[in-house]
């Protein structure tokens, strides 16, 4: 991995806090986001001109093409901060060992975006326990300079509070790592009565929360219900807890989820409503394409 391209520094100021989606194209959001006749190519542009931030979730299943990657250099401006995931036969197949080849293709792949990267997060499996922390440690160790990193792991043992939470906490600190907040309480908090709650309920991961900022800028997941007002209970804490981080001089991530991401974007202008209420934060302008106003000014 020491072969990897020089890395640019980010020396744009951060907002506040980023706010992003799972991903930048869904045909559900036609009609109620992106303007007309937007075509799929076109899709990340719109998304750029709402929201500061997004999860790459695309790189952990296949890797893009370079006229791929081109692509989403020209459709974002240079304050916009993508946050991709490893590919899953780092993470999942190899469990970060004897990795370091295709991690260095991975990132040669990725340099036109190496400055517009927030953070590369490492999505790792519930079978990456304990025992496997002398793996992440080398990992983290042989990444290159500069590199921003977060970690997301789902073993049960670091969840417990104990020993091994301890070291793994202890390492991310040591690494100058962010440890990435999964919450899905609100999606197994009601009954599963429609197709994508009951697709999301065998899907997601159902671990405990745990609020613990391991570096400067740490990331909640939040996967909402699709009925809006029933996450206010579930992100009430977040509020304080956000704005806890925001004053100790903190940059967090904010990425939100519904099950099947169909009201996404309406729970994150929802949230961000309540920061505001509680914050000095830009001007979130309506999602609707067609609405008269500014256009949002998050970046």
């Amino acid at each position: 991995m020491d072969s990897s391209p020089d890395i640019t520094l980010d020396t744009h100021p951060s907002p506040p806090i980023r706010l992003g989606l799972t991903q930048w194209s869904h045909n559900d959001w036609q009609r109620k986001f992106y303007p007309p006749g937007t075509k799929s190519g076109e899709r990340l542009a719109r998304y750029a001109e709402v929201f500061n931030t997004v999860e790459g979730n695309t790189t952990f299943y296949a890797s893009p093409s370079p006229a791929t990657v081109a692509n989403w250099r020209a459709a974002t401006n240079e304050q916009f901060r993508f946050t991709f995931k490893f590919p899953k036969a780092v993470t999942h197949q190899l469990m970060l060992k004897h990795a370091d080849a295709m991690v260095s293709e991975f990132l040669s792949l990725m340099s036109p975006l190496h400055e517009r990267v927030g953070m590369w997060t490492i999505q790792l499996p519930a079978t990456f326990g304990p025992e496997s922390l002398v793996a992440l440690k080398n990992f983290l160790a042989g990444m290159p300079q500069g590199f921003h990193l977060g970690v997301e792991v789902r073993h049960p043992a670091f969840f417990a509070k104990g020993d091994e939470e301890k070291a793994l906490n202890a390492l991310l600190m040591e690494k100058r790592v962010d440890r990435i907040i999964m919450d899905s309480r609100p999606v197994f908090a009601v009954k599963a009565d429609t197709p994508a709650l009951v697709d999301a309920q065998q899907k997601k991961p159902r671990v405990k929360v745990h609020a613990i900022s391991t570096h400067h800028t740490p990331m909640v997941r939040f996967i909402g219900d699709p009925t809006l007002e029933r996450n206010d209970s579930f992100f009430s804490p977040w509020l304080t807890k956000l704005t806890e981080w925001i004053e100790a001089g903190k940059n967090p991530y904010l990425m939100i989820h519904t099950a099947d991401n169909t009201e996404a974007p309406e729970l994150a202008q929802h949230f961000y409503r309540q920061l505001s209420q509680q914050l000095s934060l830009p001007t979130l302008a309506s999602l609707k394409p067609n609405d008269d106003g500014d256009q949002l000014s998050l970046l």
